[in-house]
């Protein structure tokens, strides 16, 4: 277990910070970590890939590499499958399920490819085990397998995370479509205010004027006090046979020791009260209760809650906004939908809320991530910075502003008497 190719997938967007996080968490780097479209590959051993599901904030799981090969049919599928040693990863008594994704693949049916790898599996548990061979579990299975199938080539992976990486174990309260903790740790990363490679934050107030449950509030109180992303979950390993409990705990150890008390600033804020409360009641299971001020209010008349910091938020659209910002349904984190230019589905929340920030917020700089592209020319402002980032199938635009208040812009030099 000391030479394991462990692959990461990630949203698109965020491959170069994971693969920053990725060296910054097991020292790897060049041919033995690999920036991939979707996610990152490293070459590490058993107690990284440990440290990689408690630690990283980017990945969407920790998947070890256990073959690769040429198919052209589900035959080869099963060919594939049955050579791997199964029986090193878990035992017969235990329970399965196999995901299959593909990409341009020739097969008719996944269904059918994924069955030929099933059978695979329990084919080999039968011949090394006297005939005995695992269940099939879809809804809790003790390990999952993964198989993702290109034109031409098929890999199988197995599982050490379990739950997607983006469950916390904080959250209970949400709203309908709530941001996913791992982009909203990538916002953090693209805008500089959190390093993942060093684990560094800036030292600079940070609020989010449309917090919701208070994902992105959280994440950054957490990154802030050195509060390891996992530190609250349970994890796919501790089902696998290479699992050994007094290394897990020394790592579970090392990351307590390392919490300590933050002394950066960090404010949340959201027009409905309801989920205000879900945010506070978030933030205390999250552990960081006492590093958040959270407070109700509309986006259009909260004034700074410092002298200058970063805003950052994934703001409501659609029906959700009326005119002020006061949200129709109670329920800012539901589903997004694009808006559709000048005026767009915000109607003069965005325009207001532009005016807001330059009369009200000089000095701060602004990241809104958004799927409309259109959303600078809606808000009137000229952004510095836009960085592609998608929000699962939602192609999406982290967009930056840097907030100048109109009579503070330089004025045209008189002319010499």
């Amino acid at each position: 277990m000391n030479d394991l190719s462990f692959f990461l997938p990630c949203a698109a967007g965020v491959e170069e910070y994971l693969a920053q996080e990725v060296h910054g968490l097991t020292g790897r780097s060049g041919q033995d970590l690999l920036t991939l479209r979707g996610g990152v590959r490293v070459r590490a051993d058993w107690r990284d890939g440990l440290k990689l599901n408690l630690h990283s904030r980017l990945a969407q799981r920790v998947l070890v590499e256990l073959a690769h090969g040429p198919y052209r049919n589900e035959n080869d599928l099963y060919t594939i499958a049955n050579a791997v040693a199964w029986e090193i990863w878990f035992t017969p008594k235990q329970t399965f399920k196999i995901e299959t994704t593909a990409q341009h693949s020739p097969l008719q049916s996944l269904n059918f490819a994924t069955l030929r790898i099933k059978d695979a599996v329990a084919d080999r548990f039968r011949a090394k085990a006297n005939g005995v061979r695992p269940s099939i579990e879809t809804q809790w299975p003790d390990c999952r397998i993964f198989a993702h199938l290109t034109t031409d080539s098929c890999t199988l992976y197995i599982d050490t995370s379990g739950e997607p990486l983006f469950k916390r174990g904080w959250r209970q309260d949400k709203g309908d479509a709530p941001l996913k903790e791992t982009l909203a740790a990538a916002m953090l990363a693209a805008s500089g205010w959190w390093n993942p490679e060093t684990g560094e934050v800036a030292q600079a107030p940070l609020y989010d004027p449309c917090c919701g449950s208070g994902t992105i509030a959280i994440e950054a109180a957490q990154i802030a006090s050195g509060i390891a992303a996992g530190s609250l979950r349970r994890f796919g390993f501790e089902k696998l046979l290479p699992f050994q409990p007094h290394v897990w705990a020394a790592i579970q150890k090392e990351a307590a020791n390392a919490q300590h008390a933050s002394d950066i600033a960090v404010f949340g804020s959201d027009v409905s009260h309801r989920m205000v409360d879900f945010a506070e009641r978030n933030a205390e299971r999250a552990g960081v209760a006492g590093a958040i001020e959270f407070r109700g209010g509309d986006a259009l008349q909260r004034m700074p809650p410092a002298d200058g910091g970063v805003i950052m938020l994934n703001p409501p659209y659609g029906e959700r906004i009326e005119v002020g910002g006061v949200a129709r349904f109670g329920a800012r984190e539901a589903a997004q939908t694009p808006g559709d230019g000048e005026g767009g589905d915000g109607g003069d929340f965005f325009p207001q809320l532009a005016t807001h920030w330059k009369k009200n917020y000089p000095g701060w700089t602004a990241w809104v991530l958004t799927p409309d592209l259109k959303l600078p020319k809606q808000m009137r402002l000229k952004e510095s910075r836009r960085v592609p980032m998608w929000n699962g199938p939602i192609e999406c635009r982290l967009f930056r502003f840097d907030m100048v208040r109109g009579s503070n812009r330089a004025a045209p030099q008189d002319a010499p008497t």
